[in-house]
């Protein structure tokens, strides 16, 4: 985990723990994927493609190999013909959620008073 998270992220440009929590789970896909793995519990990638349709199957693989590499998801590959792989929340993934469901209602809340109002 620790030398792929270094080649991904400039530590140097980090100056405390909010800023490297976000460089492991910031951007675009990565909460989402562990919001529907938390919420939803485990999937395989053609679930979670169907899930989040706006993603790329390109995308959707490196933000998966990303929190696989960070230990927020596992991955299991079961052997069998065709091969099936799942997805699921490590137990540092799922200290996520509590942090993630705040997230949501406080998302919820102030676009219900700001922005679909």
């Amino acid at each position: 985990m620790a030398s792929e998270l270094k080649e991904r992220i400039n530590l140097k440009e980090i100056n405390c723990e909010k800023e490297l929590t976000l460089a492991v789970i910031g951007g675009k896909w990565k909460l989402i994927i562990l919001w529907h793995l938390g919420l939803e519990g485990t999937k395989r990638f053609s679930e979670l493609k169907k899930l989040i349709p706006s993603i790329t199957q390109k995308m959707l693989t490196n933000q998966l190999r990303e929190l696989e590499d960070d230990q927020l998801v596992r991955r299991k590959v079961y052997a069998e013909v065709p091969p099936r792989v799942e997805y699921s929340l490590t137990e540092y993934g799922e200290s996520l959620m509590p942090i993630l469901k705040m997230m949501y209602d406080w998302g919820k809340d102030y676009g219900d008073k700001f922005v679909w109002k």
